[in-house]
């Protein structure tokens, strides 16, 4: 069965909206390496429409990074009720089922969501995200979209790695705690 896997950047108090805004002044080489590796693992991409509209508008076509060859290469799920068949970018497939069907179909080491926030709440009120990667960012914004909505379930975890950048931002990785 195919691993879910969040990839999220939130500040102190859980905010994750529109980091393009907020966590800029905090990248470093650490924080670079450390997601470059996680990269480097493979697997496939699983979005909402709207992060999927918004990577496709920021990564799709360009020549001047080392991250789109990766991201155009990676098989990309968008989760869509108003999405329609072909999408736009290459290796990219309408997912309108369970994901948890998808989980346990999709051929993938791991399914990896960025961002997609609302379809991360759907995915954790499910039970279907098994590991987080949360980059924590020395900073409180005090309103937004968080990453763990009031009134969702319980969610034990067990912390498997942390790393600490040069700016403040704590790398940290849990998994999924099962009973």
């Amino acid at each position: 069965m195919t691993t879910i896997k969040a990839v999220e950047n939130v500040t102190l108090d859980g905010v994750m909206e529109a980091p393009e805004d907020w966590s800029p002044p905090y990248q470093d080489e650490v924080l670079a390496q450390v997601m470059a590796r996680d990269m480097a693992r493979g697997g496939g991409l699983l979005f909402g429409r709207r992060t999927y509209e918004e990577f496709i508008r920021a990564w799709a076509g360009r020549e001047d990074n080392p991250f789109t060859p990766v991201l155009e290469a990676r098989e990309k799920y968008v989760v869509s009720r108003t999405l329609s068949e072909p999408l736009p970018w290459q290796n990219s497939t309408l997912v309108r089922g369970d994901v948890a069907e998808l989980k346990r179909t999709a051929g993938e080491d791991q399914l990896v969501v960025l961002g997609s926030g609302e379809l991360l709440h759907s995915l954790l009120r499910a039970g279907l995200v098994d590991e987080l990667l949360l980059t924590i960012h020395p900073l409180v914004l005090g309103s937004g979209k968080r990453l763990f909505e009031d009134g969702g379930p319980p969610i034990e975890l067990g912390l498997t790695d942390s790393v600490t950048t040069t700016t403040g931002v704590t790398v940290a990785t849990y998994h999924r705690a099962r009973a």
